[in-house]
């Protein structure tokens, strides 16, 4: 008599690679969420630093930040990605202004929240990581 040979996967099998596959998922996803998250973060800090730019320009030939450009214009220098998941906001007077990201969408579980940059250069939050 011969021995008859099973080929394939039993039930088990399959169930212990599925196991496998969902902790490595579990593990895996959270990991690539805040990786997304810290390279927006990335781009909503470099457009703060590209509009900073322009205004110290503006403040260099008329001595004040009041007559900076409306942050529409100031927001033409970042990439346009960084809008969706960023809004951004100016305040000027004649010699100070404060630029902010405020976080939206998928970015809006960031744990550092708002970017702020002023013109003395104090970026907030001054958490590790953040800037």
């Amino acid at each position: 008599m011969r021995a008859s040979h099973e080929s394939g996967f039993s039930l088990i099998e399959l169930m212990v690679v599925v196991a496998i596959i969902g902790i490595l998922a579990s593990i895996a996803l959270p990991s690539y969420n805040e990786h997304q998250r810290k390279t927006r973060r990335a781009a909503g800090e470099a457009c703060l630093v590209a509009m900073a730019q322009r205004l110290e320009r503006v403040y260099t030939t008329d001595l004040s930040y009041a007559g900076a450009p409306a942050i529409g214009t100031l927001t033409q220098a970042c990439e346009p990605d960084t809008l969706n998941f960023y809004t951004f906001s100016l305040a000027t007077a004649a010699k100070t202004y404060t630029l902010s990201a405020v976080p939206k969408g998928p970015q809006a579980g960031d744990s550092c929240g708002t970017l702020t940059l002023n013109q003395a250069g104090t970026k907030t939050p001054s958490t590790s990581g953040c800037w």
